[in-house]
C-alpha cells in the first residue's frame, strides 16, 4: 500500500513538473513573440517618421491632390491607431526599459507629424473628419491617473470603432521629455495628463461615459472655430 501511494506521488510530482515546465516554456515563447513584434514595429517606425516628414513638407505646398491626400491619410491614421494599440499591448506586458522609452519617442514624433499633417489637409482640402489627440503619461502613471487613462482610453477606442475614418486618434505621450511635445501642450494649455484634445478646440481633463465623449463631437460640428476649454 505504501508503495503505491509513493508510486502515485511520484507520478503526480512529475505531473506537476512537466505542466510546470510547459508553462515556463509557453510564457517564454509568448515573452519573445511579442519583444519580437514590438521590436518590428520600432525597426518600421524609421520609414513610417521620415514618410510623415516628407508628406509634411509636401502638405505645406500646394498644388497637391485633395481626394487623394485625404483618402492617404485617413489610411495612415487608421495604421497609426493599430500600431498604437499592439505598442500599447506590448509596453504594458513588459516592464517599461530606457531602451523602449527611447523608441517610443519616436512613435510620438511620427504621430505630432501625422497630426501637423491632419490639420494641414483639413484646412487646405476642407476634409471633414475630426483630430483627437489623446495626451497620456506613459512612464509612471499614479494608480488613479492609470484608472482614468483606462477609461479615456477604452472610450476613445469605442468611439474610433464606431466612426472609423471619419475619427484621426492620436496617442501621444505627454511625459516623454519630447521639445515639440512640450512646445505643442503649452499651445494648447496642457498640463494635466491624461487630457483630449479635440480639433484644437476642446479640452478634456474629466470624461465619464462614452455619450458624453461623442456629444463632444456632435457640438463641435455646430459651432465656428475656436478653443474651448471643458472640466
Amino acid at each position: 500500500m505504501m508503495a503505491s501511494n509513493k508510486h502515485v506521488l511520484w507520478q503526480a510530482l512529475l505531473g506537476a513538473c512537466i505542466i510546470f515546465g510547459m508553462g515556463i516554456f509557453l510564457g517564454f515563447m509568448l515573452e519573445n513573440y511579442r519583444t519580437a513584434r514590438i521590436a518590428d514595429l520600432f525597426a518600421k517606425s524609421e520609414i513610417a517618421l521620415l514618410d510623415a516628414r516628407i508628406q509634411n513638407q509636401i502638405y505645406l505646398t500646394s498644388g497637391f491632390d485633395c481626394d487623394n491626400a485625404v483618402e492617404e491619410n485617413i489610411a495612415f491614421g487608421d495604421r497609426v491607431y493599430e500600431e498604437a494599440k499592439i505598442l500599447e499591448r506590448g509596453t504594458r506586458a513588459n516592464k517599461l526599459g530606457n531602451s523602449i522609452i527611447q523608441e517610443h519617442k519616436k512613435y510620438d514624433l511620427l504621430r505630432v507629424l501625422f497630426w501637423m499633417n491632419s490639420i494641414n489637409i483639413r484646412q487646405n482640402c476642407n476634409a471633414t473628419y475630426h483630430t483627437l489627440v489623446y495626451f497620456y503619461d506613459l512612464i509612471e502613471p499614479s494608480l488613479e491617473k492609470g484608472s482614468r487613462q483606462a477609461v479615456f482610453s477604452n472610450l476613445l477606442g469605442d468611439l474610433k470603432n464606431k466612426y472609423g475614418g471619419e475619427i484621426m486618434l492620436i496617442p501621444i505621450a505627454g511625459d516623454n521629455e519630447l521639445t515639440s511635445v512640450s512646445l505643442i501642450m503649452d499651445r494648447y494649455n496642457i498640463s494635466e495628463l491624461p487630457t483630449i484634445l479635440i480639433d484644437e478646440k476642446i479640452k478634456i481633463e474629466e470624461l465619464e461615459t462614452f455619450e458624453e465623449l461623442e456629444q463632444y463631437i456632435i457640438e463641435n460640428n455646430k459651432k465656428p472655430f475656436d478653443f474651448v476649454q471643458r472640466p
